[in-house]
């Protein structure tokens, strides 16, 4: 087969049917980019309490969470109900927004889950916060 310049290899050679598959490069770095997007969640559990979090894959992770080996706050109380998700390209900007959501009352995180321009809000002001840091002031040297 003749590999042309916009096509890139996605299989292994060694895979059990011993075919490859092809695609374009746009395909591939789609595929690539979707994984590595972080989704944050709120989901709500069978006895009515709220959990956020965040994952690569939020229908893995509801899995996980289902059948008890997600986090140790969702054990035993499935089956969840998926309210809201937002993603982010940034593992960092996802925990600081997962974070925020965590902070906010209960009626707050519903109105997330009613009104998804609630959580645009949240995640700008989260954006335009500065980090906090542990680190000195810069020492003057005059």
């Amino acid at each position: 087969m003749v590999n042309s310049s916009s096509e890139r290899c996605i299989g292994r050679s060694g895979s059990a049917t011993g075919r490859l598959r092809w695609a374009s490069l746009a395909t591939r770095l789609a595929a690539v980019g979707r994984r590595l997007l972080w989704t944050v969640y709120l989901v709500r559990c069978a006895d009515g309490t709220l959990y956020c979090g965040i994952a690569r894959d939020v229908t893995a992770r509801l899995r996980a969470h289902d059948a008890g080996t997600g986090a140790r706050y969702t054990r035993g109380r499935g089956p969840l109900e998926l309210l809201v998700t937002r993603r982010c390209y940034d593992h960092g900007l996802a925990l600081r927004i997962e974070h925020a959501v965590k902070r906010l009352t209960r009626a707050e995180k519903l109105e997330l889950a009613h009104a998804p321009s609630g959580l645009a809000r949240l995640v700008r002001r989260v954006q335009r916060a500065r980090p906090t840091s542990s680190m000195k002031p810069p020492i003057s040297l005059s």
